[in-house]
């Protein structure tokens, strides 16, 4: 169990490196509000993912279908930069080939490395992504230490329902969470939450959204306005939006049984973010098993939803306010 000792007291790790043996690190550009995060797996990490927005950005989701053949994953990269950002996956792949992690093939190794993006380029400097050199400097800062949440890596330029503009927006971030379900078999999940829709707390009250004015600290939700746009066309109604992460857990789990869990794990999603999945968000969820539990899978994807909702409303209260849009702590 992955725990900081602060003197006398134990911090006990409630985010996605509870799970033993995942590595994660981060690049932060504040200034061009972008960034990257990379989850290094362990060896014979098994790997799923399910994908629901009608907008998705993402690299090497194919292979993760169970009728395909590779089993494992090396790690998994979330990044800013919309389709520039999955750039970011050739960095960590070189990352990984210089330490002869991937899938062997004859001389070579081929790392395996899924990717997904959200869009952050109208937040601040949009000539400037997340690149191959971010993605590979996010690998050498990636640890098994508790992980960073609010305005960082993949976080870094995320908004809450921008459909009128930065003024009235909210910022979003990156959060994670994690659940023990006994003293040994764990179940986490980390988050980038660009969510188009408001972000809701346990008991469905609104904690991030759609700002009532530019100057406002209340919430008006996006789902009156919605009710005006009803009738207008689809693209005047839309602002490109995305929430991409990661369930991950120590149960010995296959690769049909890593796909459920991150299908479940959208459960988690959807009663955060109201609305989510609309044809321009690019809902994108990974799912991976370290291998070392024997666990039902029906509970693990029942706790993955759970840690997800989770994430998703740690991602805004860690936030921070960067590029003229306001977090909620502040």
């Amino acid at each position: 169990m992955t725990a900081l000792f602060l003197g006398m007291m134990t911090l006990r790790n409630e985010t996605l490196t509870a799970v033993k043996g995942i590595l994660v690190g981060h690049m932060t550009d504040l200034e061009a509000a972008t960034g990257c995060t990379v989850i290094i797996c362990p060896p014979n990490t098994v790997g799923g993912v399910d994908q629901r927005g009608g907008a998705p950005g993402t690299r090497e989701t194919d292979l993760l279908h169970p009728s395909h053949l590779v089993q494992h994953v090396n790690a998994i990269v979330l990044s800013g930069g919309s389709a520039f950002g999955l750039a970011t996956a050739d960095g960590v792949m070189r990352y990984l080939e210089e330490q002869k992690i991937g899938y062997p093939a004859g001389r070579h190794v081929i790392p395996i490395v899924p990717a997904a993006i959200l869009m952050d380029l109208n937040v601040s400097d949009s000539d400037i992504r997340p690149d191959s050199a971010m993605g590979y400097a996010a690998c050498l800062t990636a640890s098994s230490e508790i992980v960073h949440q609010g305005t960082v890596g993949a976080g870094t330029g995320c908004t809450i329902s921008a459909v009128m503009g930065k003024p009235q927006a909210t910022k979003g971030g990156l959060g994670s969470a994690a659940v023990y379900i006994d003293d040994e078999l764990v179940v986490a999940a980390l988050v980038a939450v660009n969510a188009v829709g408001d972000i809701t707390d346990e008991h469905g009250q609104i904690i991030a959204g759609l700002r009532s004015a530019p100057d406002s600290d209340e919430f008006a939700g996006i789902m009156p306005l919605y009710r005006q746009m009803a009738r207008m066309p689809m693209t005047e109604t839309s602002r490109s939006n995305t929430v991409i992460g990661v369930v991950a857990t120590n149960a010995r789990l296959n690769k049909e049984e890593v796909n459920k869990v991150a299908q479940m794990a959208h459960d988690g999603l959807a009663r955060a973010v109201n609305p989510a999945h609309t044809m321009y968000d690019g809902d994108t969820i990974f799912g991976l098993a370290t291998g070392e539990i024997p666990a039902n899978v029906n509970v693990i994807g029942a706790y993955a939803a759970e840690v997800m909702a989770q994430a998703i409303r740690n991602g805004v209260r860690y936030a921070t306010s960067l590029a003229g849009i306001r977090a909620i702590n502040d």
